[in-house]
């Protein structure tokens, strides 16, 4: 917390005194004619209120002033009142400090001005009509505005320089505390995706302080987990290629056997087991072919309808067994670009998905159909079955490798758990995303966004 209060500290007061630094220079090259212009009508308005309360004490006695002058602080708040040449008072109330203001007037000085505590008060020596000699005081709540000498205009020209000054200067703090985070948000989302590459800008970790821990524990870790999920990667990779030679083994004894003992259920078992064995094999070798990257696969121009179209074909045929009718809406003439095997295979890999799971004399719907949002723009795939689903808290953990939903772990259903885990992969490989989502009153719906490429 050292580096970053400290800094915080820093800004705070540099912001005040630039805040205040911009106040003053207001003030010192504001119009100076106002707070004069100010004196003069607050002056000439004493003198009419205390000529006007004089007549009235002549007039009709010091009551008929009192009268006055207690109407007046009604109508406009100006308190004030009226005295003899000795500083006795004559009319008005509640005159507080005022004869302390008259006080201050001689023979020589005639009137008497100052501003205190948001007051401006004004003393001023005036004659009657009978040439008896009266001292008039006021006192007005001027505020904040009237006890600077400010015009409504120069008050907000002020106050706007000072919020524009802060405002400027909070701008930059915050711009100097976040930009590092959203640098770090940034790498963490691409950390999350699946780019373990990914490492905030080196210039942000040379700060000095919290923030460039931060920023330094954050590579660390990112280098960690790429360098343990590439572990894991090559071990995967290993292991499935070292189960290929005793399982070719395996499969050279079963047939020997069979010439020895001839045909027997067990053979039988085991010929599929080993099959088994075999395609999980297979699929794991393309899992860790497709984490590894793939960068510089071959990519052309695809006709996605006809590619589903000859999916679906031969889904029919599979299906035919079940009672699973197959049916597609796409238009026509759809292009992507993209690796036609790992494309064929990912889409068949969801078909098939969708097949095993629905449920007999039932049906899977196969919608291919253009995006026109224009932050969703491209192709939209939806594979959509009559199955039991998934549970919602499932739905995004389909897509690993080896994940079974609980209802499907028996693997004459379940499969080997790695089609979709393909899928995912070959998908996002092709810059695309596949989610999953629950079909009410029940089935699965995959959704497989890819971008759109103009065919020829």
């Amino acid at each position: 917390m050292r580096s970053l209060f400290l800094k915080i500290f820093l800004w705070f007061w540099g912001t005040a005194i630039v805040t205040a630094a911009a106040i003053v220079l207001a003030f010192v090259i504001g119009p100076q004619s106002v707070p004069a212009l100010w004196f003069r009508t607050l002056t000439e308005t004493a003198r009419y209120i205390g000529q006007t309360a004089i007549e009235k004490v002549e007039a009709g006695g010091p009551e008929a002033g009192s009268a006055y002058l207690a109407h007046r602080q009604d109508q406009s708040g100006l308190r004030a009142c009226l005295f003899d040449a000795r500083g006795q008072r004559v009319s008005g109330q509640h005159c507080g400090g005022l004869p302390e203001m008259v006080s201050q007037l001689t023979p020589s000085r005639t009137s008497y001005f100052d501003v205190r505590y948001g007051l401006a008060r004004v003393a001023l020596t005036l004659d009657g009509a009978t040439g008896r000699r009266y001292a008039f005081a006021t006192e007005l709540p001027a505020g904040p505005r009237a006890a600077l000498g400010m015009s409504s205009l120069r008050f907000g020209a002020q106050w706007g320089v000072a919020l524009l000054v802060s405002g400027f200067v909070c701008l930059l703090l915050t711009r100097y505390l976040t930009r590092p985070i959203f640098h770090l948000r940034e790498s963490a989302q691409k950390l999350a995706t699946g780019d373990f590459g990914v490492r905030a800008p080196v210039e942000l970790s040379r700060r000095h302080d919290e923030i460039g821990e931060l920023v330094q524990d954050f590579n660390t870790m990112a280098a960690r987990i790429e360098r343990l999920v590439q572990q894991q990667r090559q071990l995967l990779s290993d292991i499935s290629h070292e189960l290929r030679s005793p399982l070719a083994r395996l499969s050279v004894a079963l047939d020997l056997g069979r010439e020895r003992k001839g045909d027997d259920i067990i053979f039988e078992h085991m010929e599929r087991d080993l099959g088994c064995l075999n395609e999980m094999i297979a699929r794991l070798l393309t899992v860790a072919t497709l984490d590894s990257g793939l960068e510089s696969i071959s990519k052309e121009r695809i006709n996605l309808t006809e590619l589903v179209a000859s999916i679906s074909q031969d889904a029919r045929f599979e299906s035919q067994g079940r009672a699973v009718t197959i049916e597609v809406i796409a238009e026509s003439d759809i292009w992507i670009v993209g690796n036609l095997k790992l494309l064929h295979s990912a889409l068949e890999n969801v078909v098939r998905n969708a097949i095993r799971y629905t449920s007999s004399e039932s049906s899977v719907r196969i919608r291919l159909q253009f995006l026109t949002a224009e932050e969703t723009s491209g192709v939209l795939l939806t594979v959509c079955d009559e199955g039991p689903g998934v549970p919602e808290s499932d739905l995004s953990n389909i897509f690993r490798p080896f994940f079974r939903v609980e209802s499907a772990r028996d693997r004459n259903s379940g499969g080997t758990g790695l089609g979709l885990a393909i899928a995912d992969r070959i998908i996002r490989l092709h810059g695309g995303t596949i989610t999953a989502r629950n079909n009410l009153p029940k089935g699965l719906e995959i959704d497989i966004r890819i971008p759109h490429h103009q065919g020829p």
